[in-house]
């Protein structure tokens, strides 16, 4: 994977998780949450593991900044 291949990668992960957060900020909002937004959620889990796993083959693994 090449500088710019890793730069989208990080820049997708980094649009998913901005998804990730705001989809759980509606969630939590709400009394008793469609299942369809739950589905929604794993469905963007799955795909920052991916991201992480793509990321980590190609020798540039995602630390949190924490």
């Amino acid at each position: 994977m090449n500088t710019d291949e890793v730069t989208h990668m990080k820049t997708a992960r980094g649009s998913l998780v901005r998804q990730r957060n705001d989809l759980v900020r509606r969630i939590a909002g709400i009394e008793l949450a469609p299942i369809a937004m739950a589905e929604d959620l794993t469905k963007i889990l799955l795909a920052i593991e991916a991201v992480d796993r793509a990321l980590a083959d190609a020798g540039h693994p995602h630390f949190d900044a924490d």
